[in-house]
């Protein structure tokens, strides 16, 4: 019994020197674990959490609990700086954290065969807070592990690349599991918690298959200790930093804002569009393929310019479709409102590309190599605040706005003919949107304050884009003529900057 735990320690133990080899085999592990945990995340989160709990009988109540759970998890971060700290071996903090939260996951696939409905949604959320728990203690342990394996003039390729194939994966998964619970449906209407529970049990499985692949990844031994530092003095440190509190500033006021207003997106479509599921999930897929178009050219592009440069073109970008959701009604529904929700999610597919790639990045960059777990998880507790309190608020404000509205109109009199448009029409969920767009703006202007070496203007990435789909859209046009026609507007595009 004794060999055997010695055994397991020393594969979990840290390498003090590593080889170009060993940094390979690693690096293609870590990426098999992310499709399986993309697979997990995909069975036993997001929609289908709220299917099974509502198939258990869960009320909205009970499904915004749900939804906090996870930002209320990460501050389990806090505490973990000073474990890492203590124990120095992050690869098996991260298995460990991640064995206990994935037999939480295990163990909601039973819940049907509980009696009551109030003990089924209990044992939902005490599975649901255990799963959460055991990722936040691994996730910031996973980030310093990350930092000191993954070379650093690769870290935006290495990471779109990842984040590409799991995406990839996580629509065809998507899909299948939707069919497969519509089928559960129809021929099982009165047993479709046991559906979910199925899927439930496929991605604690696929989740167990990635711990294989984290504990065959190898970990760099971490820098020498400090000397002993309080949790205070320790998650300090990065504050006391210019720079990184301005990182912090600049994600704290970003989140807030994204987080104000991407959570009711879903609510605005079904209640006031009036839209059905169908439409919903297929704007989502557009969404995401959108981001899997361009999630490579932007890891290209934190390498070749900064991650600060990406974000300067991204979040401008994202900005710019919160507010553009104000003009979907005018003050309903328009013939123009489903072209325009095509193009939002669209835009917001690419920025929301470069904005999760590089803000990780350039958080991971900006902190002191051996010293990641402290500022990530700085990082990590200023984000899960913000992004746990903005949606509160505006779960408390949502049934003030209810019956307020705002109108620009412009009229047009001629004699004793009058026209008149609506040219915006504020009302409910879009105060939120105009509120997170300024506050979106603050951010803009807390980014400007970040210095990243080998930063460029937003000029030079907007140019690099520009003809990097200018060259895409040739290799797709063969035909002479329709080349020509297709490159006019890149060409009218890309002029100034060529000049």
């Amino acid at each position: 019994m004794n060999l055997r735990r010695s055994e397991l320690l020393s594969r979990l133990a840290p390498v003090l020197e590593l080889t170009e080899a060993d940094t390979e085999k690693g690096l293609k592990a870590i990426v098999r674990d992310g499709l399986c945990s993309q697979a997990m995340g995909t069975f036993t989160t997001g929609t289908f959490l709220v299917g099974y709990a509502l198939a258990l009988g869960a009320n909205n109540a009970m499904i915004g609990l749900l939804a906090a759970i996870p930002f209320l998890a990460n501050l389990l971060q806090v505490p973990t700086v000073l474990l890492v700290e203590r124990v120095r071996m992050r690869k098996a903090i991260v298995v460990a954290a991640n064995v206990v939260g994935r037999l939480a996951l295990l163990l909601a696939v039973f819940i049907p065969l509980l009696d009551t409905p109030g003990l089924r949604l209990s044992a939902l959320v005490g599975c649901f807070i255990v799963y959460n728990a055991g990722a936040a203690v691994s996730g910031s342990t996973w980030n310093s592990w990350m930092r000191d394996l993954v070379p650093e003039d690769r870290f935006g390729r290495y990471f779109a690349n990842r984040l590409f194939l799991a995406t990839a994966l996580g629509m065809v998964l998507s899909f299948v599991a939707a069919f497969a619970i519509d089928g559960w449906k129809t021929w099982l209407p009165d047993a479709l918690d046991w559906g979910y529970a199925v899927l439930f049990g496929i991605g604690a499985a696929a989740g167990f298959w990635g711990l294989y692949f984290l504990a065959v990844a190898p970990e760099p031994a971490m820098a020498p200790p400090e000397p002993f530092r309080t949790l205070r003095d320790t998650l300090s440190q990065p504050f006391r930093e210019l720079n990184f509190r301005r990182l912090i500033l600049f994600l704290a006021s970003w989140n807030f804002a994204v987080n104000l207003a991407a959570p009711f997106f879903t609510v605005y479509m079904l209640g006031l569009l009036g839209f059905d599921m169908t439409f919903v999930i297929v704007v989502t897929v557009i969404s995401q393929a959108a981001n899997l178009t361009v999630v490579r050219t932007f890891g290209q592009f934190a390498d070749r310019f900064s991650n600060k440069s990406v974000l300067a073109v991204c979040a401008p970008l994202f900005i710019a479709c919160i507010f553009a959701w104000t003009f979907t009604t005018l003050p309903e529904r328009h013939a123009g409102t489903v072209p325009l929700l095509i193009v939002i999610h669209v835009l917001m597919g690419v920025a929301t590309a470069g904005v999760t790639l590089s803000s990780a990045n350039i958080a991971l960059e900006l902190a002191p190599r051996g010293q990641a777990t402290a500022y990530m998880g700085a990082v990590s507790l200023v984000n899960s605040i913000a992004a746990g309190i903005a949606p509160i608020i505006g779960g408390l404000f949502a049934e003030f706005f209810a019956s307020q509205e705002l109108a620009l109109v412009v009229r047009w009199t001629s004699g004793n003919d009058q026209m008149q448009f609506d040219t915006l029409s504020l009302r409910h969920w879009d105060f939120f949107f105009l509120l997170a767009t300024i506050i979106g703006l603050y951010s803009m202007h807390r980014l400007t304050l970040v210095a990243e070496e080998g930063e460029v203007e937003e000029r030079e990435v907007l140019r690099a884009l520009v003809l990097e789909a200018r060259r895409s859209i040739r290799n797709l046009s063969t035909v002479g003529g329709l080349r020509a026609g297709t490159l006019f507007p890149i060409d009218t595009l890309t002029r100034p900057f060529r000049r």
